[in-house]
């Protein structure tokens, strides 16, 4: 059988560390059920890049892709933090 350990999502790794830096900003979301939810939501706004070594993914990326790349992860997280907090919100008031 083929192993296929070694295949990821890029975008994981660079979403799980924006939510680590950003959650900081978003202090109503503090459980690690809640922030494993905005990885969710975040990377399900995002065009999934699957490769096997992030050196290759790297590698063939202008400077330019590279810069709209983080930001498009840097706006996916924060729509999710806002996402995640207005349905926290909506459970709490019920």
């Amino acid at each position: 059988m083929t192993d296929f350990t070694s295949l990821y999502n890029h975008h994981e790794r660079e979403v799980f560390a924006v939510v680590a830096d950003m959650a900081a900003e978003f202090p109503a979301i503090s459980t690690d059920d809640l922030l494993v939810d905005v990885a969710c939501v975040a990377l399900n706004r995002l065009p999934p890049r699957y490769i096997r070594h992030a050196v290759d993914y790297s590698f063939y990326l202008t400077e330019p892709e590279r810069l709209e790349i983080d930001a498009a992860i840097r706006e996916a997280v924060t729509y999710a933090f806002n996402f995640v907090q207005a349905r926290a919100a909506l459970r709490a008031r019920r």
